[in-house]
C-alpha cells in the first residue's frame, strides 16, 4: 500500500523492539484467539472504551453537525503500533517478518511436543467501538467506490478519501491509528483477498490450500515446506470466498457447475470447488501463487537446480534452435525452469507462447502471448486451436505451457517443419515421457518423437535432509535403434542425490552444433567455457532480475568480445563445473 514504510526497516524494527516481541508465559490462548487474520474482525477492549453515556451524547451531537478529520501519513516512529502480539504459550517463536508493513506480520512458531510449525498471521486488533464503525463502513463505503472514476487509477487513495468522508459524516473523531486500522480491513475486503490477504503478500509462499470449512488453511513455504496456519473459514464464508475468487478471475462457479480452474489477476493459478457435490467436506480451493519476478538461470544456479555446465549446454542448444521438453511431477518446478532458460532466446527472434493458465513471463520484444478460453459461447478455444493459429504467425520459438492431448501432434509436426518448441509434461522419468507421448491420449508416432532434441526431467526430491528441486536428467533423443525399433536416448547430465552433484557424459548434440557452426572441437569448448564464465560473472554480481539478465544475454549476442572483456576485467575464472 502507498502508506507502507520500507519493509526491510520495518522487519528490523519488528525483530529488535522487545516491547513488541514479548513472549510472556502467563499470556493465555484465549486472549490470542481474537487474532484470527480476517473474516470476523478481531475485537479487543484494551485500548479504549465506547465511553459510556457522556461519550454517546457527544458523538450524537457531532453527528448532527459533522466533523473534520485530518489524517497524517503513518510514521512508525511517531504513531502507535497498529499490531501487537505477545507470543503463543506452548510454542517457541522461530522468526517473525512483515508481509504487509505496518499492518500485518507473520510469526513462525514451533511446537516442541508435536514437532510441527505453525504459521501465525497477526493483524490489527479492533476495539468494540472500531468494530461497530467498521460494520457500518462496509455498507456505506462500498457504493460510493463503485461510482468513483479514480478507483482503478489509485484504489488506495480513493478508499482513503471515502473513509475520511464517511467518518466526517458520522461526526466521529478518530485517531490516526484507528483510521489506518479501519482502512486496512476495508482495503483487505474490497481490493485484497480477505483472510488470505497477508498470505498473498508473503513472497515465501508457493501454494495455499483449503480442504474445507472449519479446517486450517495449509501452505507450502520455501523454508518450512508444508505448514499449518491459524486461518479457518466457516462453511458459508468459505463458499462466498470461492465464488468471489471465481468472479475476480472472470469465471463462474455454481452448484450446477461446481469446479473451475482459472487464473487470478496477478497470475496465480487457482482450482476451486463449490459446495459438497464433488468435495463432500464442503467448498475448497488451492492457489498456486504467481511469482512477482520470474526466475532467471542465475536463480536456478543459486538454488542448485542445475550447474553452469548444464546452462551453457542449454544456452548453446537454444541458440541453435534445438527443441526442449521439460518433464516433472506436480510442483517440481518444470514451468519455472522452462521460463528461466527461455531467457537465452536470441533478442530478435519471434516468440509465441500458448498456455491454459498464464504463467510464462518473458522480457522479449518480439513476443506474442496467447491463452485458451473455455465455456464462453458455444465453442472453447483450446491449445490445439491456438497452436494451429500460432503456426500462421511464423514464429521461430513456440512455448506451450503443457501438452496433454491432440495439441502434442501439432507441436511435434511444428518441430518436424523447423520450428523450435519448448513445452512441459507431467512425468518423472525419460521412459515415462516416451510412453506418454507414444500412447493414449497423445499418440505421437515414434518417428516424430525423434525431432525432440533435449528432454529435461526435474524432480522435487531430498538431498542431505533438505527438500530440493533438481534437474534429475538432461537427456538427448538420438533416434530409433535400427535393431530393436526402440527410441534411443542418452543422459548427458544426471543428478546424484547422495552428494548433490551432477555427472556429465559426452554429448552428440554438441557435436552436431559444432558441425553446423563449422567450429573445431577447441572452438566449441572455448565457447562453452566463455558462457560458463558469463554465468559465473552474473552470479557473482547477483544479477537475478530477469530484465537485467536478459539485457546482459542480449549484449552477449550483440557484442560478445566487449562482454568477455568486461568479465576478464572482473577477474572471473571458472572450473569445469
Amino acid at each position: 500500500m502507498a502508506s507502507q514504510q520500507n519493509t526491510d526497516d520495518q522487519n528490523e524494527r519488528l525483530q529488535s523492539d522487545e516491547s513488541v516481541i514479548e513472549t510472556e508465559e502467563e499470556d493465555s490462548l484465549d486472549a490470542l484467539d481474537g487474532i484470527d487474520a480476517g473474516g470476523t474482525v478481531p475485537i479487543t477492549g484494551e485500548r479504549e472504551d465506547s465511553g459510556g453515556l457522556g461519550a454517546l451524547l457527544a458523538r450524537t451531537a457531532r453527528a448532527l453537525f459533522g466533523s473534520t478529520i485530518t489524517v497524517t501519513d503513518y510514521d512508525p516512529t511517531r504513531h502507535e503500533r497498529l499490531v501487537e502480539f505477545h507470543g503463543l504459550p506452548g510454542y517457541e517463536e522461530v522468526e517473525r517478518y512483515w508481509v504487509n508493513a505496518p499492518f500485518a506480520f507473520v510469526s513462525i512458531n514451533y511446537d516442541p511436543d508435536a514437532h510441527t510449525h505453525l504459521y501465525y498471521v497477526v493483524e490489527p486488533q479492533l476495539t468494540e467501538f472500531e468494530q461497530e464503525l467498521l460494520a457500518q463502513l462496509f455498507e456505506d463505503v462500498r457504493s460510493p467506490l463503485l461510482y468513483r472514476d479514480d478507483v482503478s487509477d489509485n484504489p488506495e487513495q480513493a478508499l482513503r478519501d471515502e473513509l475520511k468522508s464517511r467518518l466526517e459524516e458520522y461526526g466521529v473523531h478518530v485517531s490516526d491509528e484507528t483510521f489506518y486500522r479501519l482502512f486496512y480491513y476495508l482495503y483487505r475486503a474490497f481490493q485484497g483477498y480477505g483472510r488470505l490477504d497477508p498470505l498473498m503478500h508473503d513472497p515465501h509462499i508457493e501454494d495455499i490450500s483449503c480442504d474445507g470449512p472449519n479446517a486450517p488453511v495449509f501452505l507450502y513455504h520455501d523454508q518450512y515446506t508444508d505448514i499449518e496456519t491459524n486461518i479457518r473459514y466457516e462453511p458459508q464464508e468459505l463458499a462466498n470466498f470461492v465464488i468471489q475468487l471465481a468472479q475476480r478471475s472472470g469465471r463462474h462457479v455454481s452448484v450446477a457447475d461446481p469446479l473451475t480452474s482459472t487464473t487470478l489477476p496477478d497470475g496465480s493459478r487457482i482450482e476451486l470447488a463449490l459446495g459438497e457435490e464433488v468435495t463432500p467436506k464442503g467448498s475448497a480451493f488451492t492457489i498456486r501463487k504467481y511469482a512477482d519476478e520470474p526466475f532467471t538461470p542465475i536463480d536456478l544456479l543459486e538454488y542448485g537446480t542445475v550447474d553452469r555446465r548444464m546452462l551453457a549446454f542449454l544456452w548453446l542448444a537454444i541458440q541453435n534452435n534445438k527443441s526442449l521438453l521439460f518433464a516433472g511431477g506436480t510442483a517440481a518446478g518444470k514451468t519455472t525452469s522452462m521460463n528461466a532458460v527461455s531467457m537465452f532466446i536470441p533478442p530478435r527472434a519471434k516468440v509465441l507462447t500458448i498456455e491454459d493458465t498464464r504463467e510464462l513471463a518473458l522480457y522479449h520484444d518480439n513476443w506474442l502471448s496467447s491463452v485458451t478460453r473455455e465455456r464462453m459461447g458455444d465453442k472453447d478455444i483450446t491449445m490445439y486451436d491456438l497452436l494451429r493459429s500460432a503456426l500462421r504467425h511464423r514464429p521461430e520459438y513456440i512455448l506451450v505451457g503443457e501438452v496433454r492431448g491432440e495439441e502434442a501432434i501439432t507441436l511435434f509436426q511444428a518441430m518436424n517443419t523447423g520450428h523450435t518448441t519448448f513445452s512441459t509434461m507431467h512425468a518423472d522419468s525419460v521412459q515415462t515421457v516416451i510412453n506418454r507421448l507414444e500412447n493414449d491420449p497423445i499418440n505421437v508416432p515414434r518417428p516424430m518423437v525423434t525431432s525432440l532434441d533435449v528432454l529435461w526431467v526435474q524432480v522435487l526430491g531430498r538431498s542431505q535432509g533438505e527438500r530440493v528441486r533438481r534437474a534429475k536428467t538432461l537427456a538427448e533423443i538420438e533416434g530409433i535403434d535400427q535393431r530393436t525399433g526402440e527410441l534411443d536416448y542418452s543422459n548427458t547430465y544426471s543428478w546424484n542425490s547422495t552428494d548433490d552433484t551432477f555427472t556429465e557424459r559426452n554429448s552428440e548434440l554438441l557435436d552436431e552444433i559444432r558441425d553446423e557452426q563449422g567450429w573445431s572441437q577447441s572452438q566449441l569448448l572455448e565457447e562453452l567455457r566463455n558462457r560458463r564464465r558469463f554465468l559465473k560473472y552474473l552470479q557473482d554480481e547477483n544479477v537475478t532480475d530477469y530484465r537485467r539478465f536478459t539485457a546482459m544475454v542480449n549484449k552477449y549476442y550483440a557484442d560478445k568480445e566487449a562482454v568477455l572483456d568486461q568479465i576478464a576485467a572482473a577477474g572471473v575464472e571458472v572450473s569445469e563445473r
